[in-house]
C-alpha cells in the first residue's frame, strides 16, 4: 500500500491547464402538460471531458456554492449514442449556471434497459404524468400505471434531495423516484423492505443484472439472482430474514443506519459506521458487485470513495470470473486441465466465465461425475441457511444423485473432515482460490461433469495366417527407405533455417497465448498498414479493424531483437488482465514477421495531451486527477499483486494510453 501511494505522489507532477465549459439552467417545477425533446437545439447542454452529455430539464439550484445541484434530464456517455432519462448531480454555480468541474453522477435513471436516441420526446401530462417515446413515437416508459384513483397530475419537481415528485393540485405527491430505486441511494433516501438496488449488467450496459441489494428484517444483504438466490455480503443486526415492508436502510452523516419501521426513528441501529459527512454522498451498487459509498469534493471538483462497503477483495464477487471460473489475485482461469472439460467464452476476455465443453443433461445421469478442485472458496460461505453439516463423501454423492445440482462445495474445520459445510449449487458462479496454509480453512469444490462414455471396441476379425512373399518383403523394404528421405529432408531443412521453427513451437506451447494471427489477416486488417498511430524504438503502431473491434498492431522492427522481445512480451502480458493495464489481444509469428495486437485507445499517449499537441484542448483537474490514480494503480498491481512481478523501467508518457473516457493504462511493460 505504501508503495502504491508513492507511485500516486510521484505522479502528481503531471500538470494540466483548467478548462471550463458553462451553459446556462433554470426551472427546478414544471406544469402540466408540457414536453421536451432530447434535442440540443431544444434542450439545454453541457458537455464533459471523457465524452459525457447532459440535456437538462429540471433543475434544483444548490444555493451552497461548495457542493452540486441535482438535475433530471437525458444523459448519455461517451460516445453518446443513446440516452437515459436521469436523475443526476452536477456542479452549479450562483449565476445559475452548469460548470463541468466533475463528470455528472446519475442517481436515478427510467429506461435503463431501453437507451433512447436524439428527439426523443419526454412529456408531462395530467393523465398519465411523465411518458417517454423514442424518436419513432414508440412508447418506453411511463408512470401511467402509478396514477391511480383518477388523480390528475399538477405538475413536477426536482427536490433539494434529488427526488423527482408528481404532484396533484393540493402538491400531494403522486409518484416519486425515490419510490423506485434503480442502482444508487443519496442520503437520507431510505430503500424499504422488499426494494431493491439492482446493479447494472456492466459499466456501459445499464441493463438490470443479476447483482442486487435488498432490506429483509433482520438487515441488509446482497444476492445474486439465481434459483435459490446466492447470497454474497450481508449486514445483519438480527437473524430474521422475512420480508419487513416497514423496515428499511438509510445513509445518514454518520452510518448506514436499520429501522425496524419507517414512522419510529427511535428503532435505527448502526449497520456501519462510515465518518462524518463534510459533503453530499451517494452510495451504489456497481456492475461488479461493490458497494461503494461517494463523496463531493469542492477542493479538487471531483467525486471520490469513501469506502468500499463489501470486501475489497475483487476475487469475492459471484461474477468476478463468470460461470464456472476460478479467480486467483485478480487472473481468471477454467477449472481442470485446459481444454479437457471447461473452456474460455472468450479467450480475450477470461474474467466472461467458463463452459463446459460437454453439455450436462439429466437424461444421461450414469455419466454424470465430479471433478475435484482442492483449495478453492465460495463467495456464499457468509449463507449460514444454505448448507447441511454432513461428512465429505456424503456431500459429493448428494449431488450426483440430484441432477439440479451443478456443483458442490465442502467446507470443514481443519482436522475434522466428517463434520463440515455442505453447500450444493444450482448454478455455479465465481470460486476463489485460497492459500493452502491459511489456518482453520480446508475447502474444495466438486463440479458436475457430463462424461462421454467410450464406445464399445469391435470384435477383433478372426486370425488368419499367411506368408509373406518376395513382393511384401520388397514393399516394406521401400517404405523404410522413404521413412529415412523424409527425416533426413526435414533435418536438413531445420538445419538451414536455424531455430526459427524451434521458436516457432515455443510461441504455439505458452500457456495462456492470446489468439495467434498469420500476417496476411493482420495485413487486411490495417489495409496494409497505411493508418499508423505512432512510432517508437521497438516499431510502429498501426490502426486496424477485427471485426466490430478497432485494434492497434504493433510491428517489431529488429528481427534479432525483436524475436526475444516479442516472445517476452506475448508470455508476459498474455496472462496479465488489469483495467489499467493495456490488454494483449492477439499476436503473429509468421517466419520472421513479429506483430503484437491491442486494444485500442482512441485517446492516444498522454504525452500528446500533457503539451497539447495537434490542437488538443487542455485536460481539466478531474480528469488529471483520474488519469494520476490509474497510472499509479497500474504500477502497483504490476509491483505487487501481478503473479509474476514486473518492473517497468519505461515509464513515461508516451507510454500511458488513453481510452475514449480518459481511462490511462499502461502500456510496453512486457519490452523492458
Amino acid at each position: 500500500m505504501a508503495s502504491c501511494l508513492a507511485y500516486l505522489s510521484l505522479l502528481l507532477f503531471f500538470s494540466f491547464p483548467v478548462i471550463v465549459n458553462t451553459q446556462s439552467l433554470y426551472n427546478s417545477t414544471a406544469i402540466a402538460p408540457t414536453s421536451w425533446i432530447n434535442s440540443p437545439a431544444v434542450t439545454i447542454n453541457a458537455s464533459f471531458y471523457g465524452g459525457s452529455i447532459v440535456r437538462v430539464v429540471l433543475l434544483q439550484l444548490n444555493p451552497d456554492v461548495n457542493s452540486t445541484s441535482f438535475a433530471a434530464g437525458f444523459y448519455c456517455f461517451s460516445p453518446c449514442e443513446s440516452f437515459y432519462f436521469s436523475i443526476f448531480m452536477v456542479y452549479a454555480d450562483s449565476k445559475d449556471t452548469i460548470v463541468s468541474r466533475s463528470s455528472p453522477q446519475v442517481i436515478w435513471s427510467a429506461n435503463r434497459a431501453h437507451p433512447v436516441s436524439d428527439n426523443a420526446t419526454l412529456q408531462l401530462t395530467s393523465q398519465s404524468g411523465l411518458t417517454l417515446y423514442d424518436s419513432d413515437g414508440s412508447l418506453v416508459w411511463t408512470t401511467h400505471d402509478h396514477v391511480v384513483n383518477n388523480r390528475s397530475v399538477a405538475g413536477i419537481n426536482i427536490t433539494e434531495s434529488g427526488n423527482l415528485v408528481l404532484f396533484d393540485k393540493d402538491n400531494s405527491s403522486i409518484w416519486q423516484s425515490w419510490e423506485h430505486p434503480t442502482d444508487s441511494l443519496i442520503m437520507w433516501q431510505p430503500l424499504a423492505g422488499g426494494q431493491r438496488l439492482i446493479a447494472s449488467s456492466s459499466s456501459t450496459n445499464w441493463t438490470e443484472g443479476r447483482l442486487y441489494l435488498t432490506v429483509l428484517a433482520g438487515g441488509l444483504f446482497a444476492f445474486v439472482d439465481s434459483d435459490p438466490p446466492q447470497l454474497f455480503y450481508q449486514f445483519i443486526l438480527y437473524s430474521n430474514r422475512s420480508v419487513d415492508k416497514s423496515a428499511y436502510v438509510m445513509l445518514g452523516n454518520t452510518s448506514l443506519y436499520l429501522s425496524s419501521s419507517l414512522s419510529n426513528l427511535y428503532q435505527t441501529r448502526n449497520l456501519v459506521r462510515i465518518g462524518f459527512a463534510t459533503n453530499i454522498r451517494y452510495i451504489k451498487l456497481e456492475s461488479d458487485g461493490h458497494l461503494r459509498i461517494y463523496e463531493y469534493s469542492y477542493m479538487y471538483g471531483l467525486w471520490s470513495m469513501v469506502i468500499d462497503l463489501f470486501s475489497t477483495d475483487n476475487c469475492a464477487y459471484p461474477t468476478s470470473c463468470g460461470h464456472y471460473g476460478i479467480c486467483n489475485n485478480g487472473q481468471c482461469a477454467c477449472p481442470g486441465t485446459s481444454g479437457n472439460y471447461f473452456e474460455l467464452f472468450d479467450d480475450r476476455r477470461p474474467e466472461l466465465g467458463c463452459s463446459a465443453m460437454t453439455p450436462m443433461t439429466c437424461e444421461d445421469v450414469t455419466n454424470h461425475h465430479l471433478l475435484t478442485i482442492y483449495n478453492v472458496s465460495y463467495f456464499n460461505y457468509v449463507d449460514d441457511t444454505a448448507f447441511s453439516r454432513i461428512d465429505e463423501e456424503s456431500c459429493r454423492k448428494a449431488c450426483l444423485v440430484n441432477c439440479s445440482c451443478k456443483a458442490v462445495v465442502y467446507r470443514y474445520l481443519e482436522g475434522n473432515i466428517t463434520d463440515g459445510r455442505c453447500f450444493p449449487l444450482s448454478e455455479v458462479f465465481s470460486f476463489e482460490n485460497y492459500d493452502p496454509e491459511a489456518p482453520y480453512t480446508n475447502s474444495s469444490a466438486y463440479i458436475k461433469l457430463q462424461v462421454t462414455p467410450s464406445p464399445t471396441p469391435l470384435p477383433s476379425p478372426p486370425h488368419r495366417s499367411f506368408k509373406v512373399g518376395l513382393g511384401k518383403i520388397l514393399e516394406i523394404t521401400f517404405g523404410i527407405v522413404l521413412f529415412l528421405v523424409v527425416l533426413i529432408g526435414i533435418y536438413l531443412v531445420f538445419f538451414r533455417r536455424g531455430e526459427e521453427p524451434q521458436d516457432e513451437d515455443y510461441i504455439d506451447q505458452l500457456p495462456g497465448t492470446p489468439t495467434r494471427f498469420c500476417f496476411e489477416e493482420l495485413q487486411v486488417a490495417t489495409e496494409n498498414f497505411t493508418k499508423k498511430l505512432g512510432e517508437g524504438g521497438f516499431g510502429a503502431v498501426f490502426e486496424g479493424s477485427w471485426g466490430k473491434e478497432t485494434i492497434a498492431v504493433k510491428c517489431l522492427y529488429n528481427i534479432e531483437r525483436g524475436k526475444k522481445d516479442f516472445l517476452a512480451e506475448v508470455e508476459t502480458i498474455g496472462c496479465i488482465h488489469h483495467i489499467n493495464l493495456v490488454r494483449l489481444i492477439g499476436f503473429c509469428a509468421d517466419k520472421f514477421n513479429r506483430l503484437l495486437v491491442y486494444e485500442y485507445m482512441s485517446n492516444g499517449s498522454l504525452d500528446k495531451w500533457i503539451y497539447c499537441s495537434e490542437g488538443r484542448v487542455p485536460l481539466d483537474w478531474p480528469i488529471r486527477f483520474k488519469i494520476i490514480t490509474d497510472i499509479a494503480k497500474g504500477l502497483c498491481y504490476l509491483h505487487e499483486e501481478c503473479r509474476q512481478r514486473i518492473v517497468h523501467f519505461d515509464i513515461k508518457p508516451e507510454n500511458i494510453l488513453l481510452d475514449d473516457k480518459f481511462n490511462a493504462k499502461v502500456s510496453d511493460f512486457g519490452l523492458s
